[in-house]
């Protein structure tokens, strides 16, 4: 590849369609991500993007205590890694309220917490906690605009909040307010819609603390939104990025103010040319995220006029003018558009650091199940 930071001396140990992680260049993005925060004490990142314990182990090693997950799987994945501060974002429901339970017990030296926006599971999740001789934090989820989980802050949110201090196993842990919505690409935009999420959220901060009701954190933000949260001078933020760690361009393309590199590409082969203007990769959408329009997929920044035709299981075909240059086994890097499902995709990640294949990560956080 041309960029000498997406350099590698030696591929032949790198299968493919193989997910290549640049180390130097995720510790890069991790320091961004510690400056734009002012501290590594006002992070909570998100594992669902990498879910790898080494990746946990280098944000532990940056003083990064508190993590945030999407399914009991990462949380257990986290706990294992060594982290104690772990918030499933996520509203437990069914069988999972039991396997919180069995989480909790698991990992007595981990600090758990949930999100609930209802009171009948969060009622069976105290339930099961107490039956259990165990507790679990729970952050009221606050729906800010996106209307995928959570209840408007307001009166109905002060009452369930009063149901969380209230319930037997269950201990109020604070506010959830992912603002997974804003998107705007203009930055004053983007502000002023953050704003507009925080100012109810505040308000009911205040009017729960006014009544004695202990919130100790309000967790907010993604990727774009969290370096605006972060000039929000208030003690009980916490700021929860999380594709800024491996970064894309989809992500890139939306926020040109966000200083992260692309640092997870997809190392591929040329399986056949089966015209003069095609030539055929080993990069299917079995490795590749596939939620956006074939054209979008990703991008190969050594082969610019690359059109994608055609994508299956295991196979895809790009029409260009360098066609001919190909030839079957030739390597191509990719840069995915939406890294966080490509990155689920693998059984493992290859590493490189210095230039250099230095060894393999497993994902284990992909799986639904790890031992709970």
């Amino acid at each position: 590849m041309n960029d000498p930071r997406y350099a590698i001396a030696d591929t032949s140990q790198i299968l493919s369609p193989g997910l290549v992680v640049f180390r130097d260049l995720v510790e890069q993005n991790l320091a961004e991500m510690i400056r734009i925060a002012g501290s590594p004490a006002r992070l909570r990142p998100h594992c669902k993007t990498h879910k790898m314990r080494e990746v946990t182990e280098l944000q532990l090693a940056r003083g990064i205590t508190k993590h945030k997950c999407a399914t009991i799987a990462e949380a257990e994945l986290l706990a294992e890694a060594g982290a104690r501060d772990i918030f499933l974002a996520y509203n437990p429901v069914g069988p999972n309220i039991g396997r919180v339970a069995a989480l909790v017990r698991k990992y007595p030296e981990a600090n758990f917490k949930v999100t609930a926006d209802h009171p009948r599971p969060l009622a069976a999740l105290g339930e099961a906690l107490s039956s259990a001789g165990c507790s679990v934090e729970v952050l009221l989820d606050i729906d800010c605009g996106q209307h995928r989980t959570g209840i408007p802050a307001g009166a109905e949110a002060r009452r369930l909040y009063e149901q969380i201090a209230a319930t037997k196993g269950i201990r109020p842990g604070g506010l959830h307010l992912y603002d997974g919505h804003n998107h705007q690409t203009d930055l004053a935009e983007r502000r002023a819609a953050v704003h507009g999420c925080w100012r109810p959220a505040l308000a009911l901060y205040d009017e729960l603390t006014a009544r004695g009701l202990g919130v100790p954190r309000i967790v907010a933000g993604g990727t774009g939104s969290f370096p605006i949260f972060a000039e929000i001078d208030h003690p009980a933020i916490e700021l929860s990025p999380g594709t800024v760690i491996f970064y894309d361009f989809g992500y890139g393309d939306m926020f040109p103010d966000l200083r992260f590199t692309p640092a997870a590409l997809l190392l591929t082969r040329v399986i056949s040319r089966p015209t003069a203007e095609r030539v055929t990769l080993d990069l299917g959408y079995k490795a590749l995220a596939s939620e956006m329009p074939l054209a979008n997929r990703l991008r190969f920044p050594d082969l610019p006029d690359a059109q994608p035709v055609l994508q299956n299981e295991e196979h895809l075909v790009l029409e260009t003018s360098e066609a001919r240059r190909f030839t079957p086994g030739d390597e191509l890097l990719a840069i995915p558009k939406h890294i966080c499902p490509t990155c689920n995709l693998q059984q493992q990640v290859f590493v490189v650091a210095g230039g250099r294949h230095v060894g393999n990560w497993l994902v284990r956080g992909r799986d639904r199940v790890l031992s709970v």
